[in-house]
């Protein structure tokens, strides 16, 4: 057995550990494979220890989730000392680069919408929702106003660089810089669009 299981830890640190082990299979599995006696055996746990912490397998995935968004949010927050512009090239670099270092993850994560579980894909939701609003925040800063048509094409926008991430950042292993760029253009091109208009 391992070191996890001998150790005297507190009942948050013990659950803490089952939740890394959890965020650490998405690595290189979809989150659909993570099951309570696969958990058992990364943790080197017994079944039972594992339904203690989660009474369920949706609950345990949800665990999972949120600790692995949190990653994601946390290592990308925005620099507030930078001005807008480069904050926002800032942090969409240094997403790219996360991406590129936690791809099953970041994978998992995009494409755990598709979970049959409601919670699992509301976990993942709000963080398309913290990406758009910072991205909002800056632009105001900026001076465009806070309408709805910005907080639209933000949340659209969003989900089209998750699929940028994936196709160029993943799959085609681009440089971080060249996608950041592309990554730029396309905001700014999808901002503009607003234009005028009111709503």
């Amino acid at each position: 057995m391992s070191g996890l299981q001998r150790a005297r830890l507190s009942p948050q640190d013990r659950r803490a550990q089952l939740v890394a082990a959890g965020v650490n299979f998405l690595t290189d599995h979809r989150l659909d494979d993570l099951t309570m006696d696969e958990l058992a055996r990364l943790a080197g746990v017994s079944r039972a220890l594992v339904f203690h912490y989660f009474d369920t397998r949706q609950g345990m995935q949800q665990a999972v989730v949120t600790r692995a968004r949190d990653s994601l949010l946390d290592a990308t927050a925005p620099r507030q000392e930078l001005a807008p512009r480069e904050r926002i090239r800032d942090t969409l670099l240094r997403t790219t680069q996360f991406v590129q270092q936690h791809q099953g993850t970041f994978y998992s994560l995009v494409r755990g919408t598709a979970s049959g579980d409601p919670a699992v894909r509301t976990i993942i939701d709000e963080s398309r929702e913290l990406n758009a609003q910072r991205l909002r925040e800056a632009l105001v800063e900026l001076g465009m106003a806070d309408a709805l048509l910005l907080r639209v094409a933000l949340r659209a926008w969003v989900a089209f660089a998750e699929e940028t991430l994936i196709s160029l950042a993943i799959e085609r292993d681009a440089e971080a810089e060249d996608v950041t760029r592309f990554l730029e253009a396309s905001l700014h091109a999808v901002v503009g669009s607003i234009g005028g208009q009111r709503l």
